[in-house]
């Protein structure tokens, strides 16, 4: 018997485990590198049962590539293929597991009632729901990095962010995209070239009409009612989702994800049409790029003959450390992400293994204006819980903003919202520090650079629940803004600064930025992983052709 909402089911089995995992003794509570705090047997025991696949045996990588990628996400991907694709062998390297997809199990958790799956090495999480909760630790998909001012949401899968992102992928306005880069790249060959093939190699595409008229979009069509009485034209999003599949959920034909508030920890049965569908699939059916999930980039370094060196630690996804190694290359393409190629680059400065980093590295970073803001509905209606954004509106009354239709990530029952993921033009922005006593890098985020974005924000949200006539004013309740939080998080290395114009990093030769980290702190109020990955299309083209 099929378990739809994984209740009786998985309860059963949990405390079916319990009695098994006695036999391990209780849980030890040290972090990593050893086995992370409060793992769990019985729970790895569940997680072994429902995921067997993420318990395989991993390989390991060859001792020396000529080339490694760092990370699996966006740009990472990008690079992957295309290098394989010129005759270069890489070496791909994620810290996170492979997941599968299935039409019936529940591969990844909801983040209603999330377990390990959902996180990576934590025990709790409080998201924009505000509600906190507690689960065991694993090495599950989301991690959330904690800075003081903000919580930094961020991939650990292969397949980095689009196993977790809401789907929308959209072009920032030309003049946007000009302020922020000054010049470094001509927005005319990205339109022109590189948008246009990412949005074919993902088949990106806008929501159907009969998807749009489903039951669980309630909540998007209200949200798009609402607009035009304020005033504005919804534009339509377009999105990675596989509308088929949505189609299937809607016929019963497969379990419920995508219309049922599943994203942020992923789909299951591959409703995203994420990179292990795509530029991942493809790299590896060259036979020229292998992928190695559960290896952990720890530190990088230029040996004195010119190729680099890649400090590795091999992990389970219980957390269990099974080895470490250095490898070698003769060329490092980073695709960590924002956060991760940062934290390699800047400790990588402060010890000397790559000496000759300029001045820049470390600087630039931002949330892209991430703001969570909910409204009341005009009608007290069951609203649906389907996940893809359909639509967005942009304003600059004030700052520059962009608000996307959203649905209730965390809360499984009706509130009688309709959410916004707005993303503000901002110009705060911060750089990365190294704590040398703690070999720990991370950064600030003040709350005065927060504030400005979220009132732009907050006034526009609160403009169309005036005129919309909403019932409830969620500004009252507290719930109506939350930027404590960026899913988004851009700049560290930024093309034209810490690189050149295409991901070169600065006196260190054979050495490349290739994603979010690259980005100046913003793409100009839209989601940035079109962007990201048509830069990662325009610059690894151009070093393949030059030779370096």
């Amino acid at each position: 018997m099929r378990d739809e909402g994984g209740g009786w089911v998985r309860r059963r089995a949990f405390f079916k485990a319990v009695g098994a995992a006695a036999l391990f003794g209780a849980a030890a509570s040290t972090s990593l590198p050893a086995r992370p705090a409060s793992a769990d047997p019985a729970w790895n025991v569940l997680f072994q049962s429902w995921v067997p696949e993420i318990f395989a045996p991993l390989l390991d990588p060859p001792e020396h590539s000529p080339a490694i990628v760092v990370g699996s996400g966006f740009g990472a991907a990008v690079t992957a293929l295309r290098l394989a694709e010129a005759g270069i062998a890489n070496t791909v390297l994620e810290r996170g597991s492979r997941w599968p997809n299935d039409p019936w199990r529940e591969i990844f958790t909801g983040d209603d009632l999330p377990d390990g799956r959902g996180f990576w090495h934590r025990t709790s999480f409080t998201g924009v729901s505000k509600v906190p909760m507690r689960f065991a630790s694993f090495g599950g998909v989301l991690d959330c990095t904690e800075y003081p001012g903000i919580d930094v949401w961020r991939a650990s899968a292969v397949g980095g962010g689009s196993v977790i992102f809401t789907g929308a992928m959209v072009a920032p306005e030309r003049r946007f995209f000009d302020h922020l880069f000054g010049g470094t790249v001509e927005y005319g060959e990205l339109d022109r070239v590189y948008y246009p093939r990412v949005r074919e190699m993902l088949r990106l595409s806008s929501m159907p009409g009969d998807i749009y008229a489903a039951k669980p979009f309630t909540h998007s069509r209200a949200w798009d009612d609402q607009v035009r009485k304020a005033g504005y034209q919804p534009m339509p999003n377009d999105s990675i989702f596989n509308w088929d599949i949505l189609r299937g959920e809607l016929a019963g034909s497969t379990r419920a994800s995508a219309t049922a508030a599943r994203s942020n920890l992923g789909n299951s049965n591959g409703a995203k049409f994420d990179l292990n569908q795509n530029y991942l699939k493809y790299a590896e059916g060259t036979g020229r790029s292998a992928i190695f999930p559960g290896h952990q980039v720890e530190s990088i370094a230029q040996e004195p003959g010119g190729r680099y060196s890649v400090r590795v630690t091999k992990l389970a996804p219980t957390g269990e450390v099974l080895g470490t190694r250095t490898l070698t290359c003769d060329r490092l393409f980073l695709g960590a992400g924002s956060v991760g190629t940062s934290e390699l680059l800047v400790r990588a400065q402060a010890t000397g293994a790559l000496p000759n980093l300029n001045e820049h590295i470390g600087d630039g970073w931002g949330t892209n204006g991430d703001v969570v803001l909910g409204r009341g509905a005009s009608a007290l209606a069951g609203l649906g819980q389907g996940v893809p954004s359909a639509s967005r509106i942009f304003d600059e009354s004030g700052l520059p903003l962009s608000l996307e239709s959203w649905y209730i990530p965390g809360i499984p029952f009706e509130t009688g919202a309709l959410a916004s993921l707005g993303m503000v033009l901002d110009p705060a922005r911060t750089r990365f520090g190294y704590d040398a006593a703690a070999n720990r890098v991370g950064l600030s985020w003040p709350s005065r650079n927060r504030d400005e974005m979220v009132a732009a924000a907050r006034a526009v949200d609160h403009r169309i629940a005036e005129r919309a006539d909403a019932v409830l004013e969620y500004g009252a309740l507290g719930y109506d803004a939350n930027a404590l939080f960026t899913a988004h998080p851009l700049g560290g290395a930024v093309l034209g600064k810490a690189t050149d114009g295409y991901g070169r990093v600065h006196g260190h030769p054979g050495l490349y930025v290739m994603d979010g980290a690259a980005i100046p702190g913003s793409t100009g109020t839209v989601n940035p992983s079109l962007t990201i990955a048509a830069l990662a299309e325009r610059n690894i083209e151009a070093i393949i052709r030059t030779g370096k």
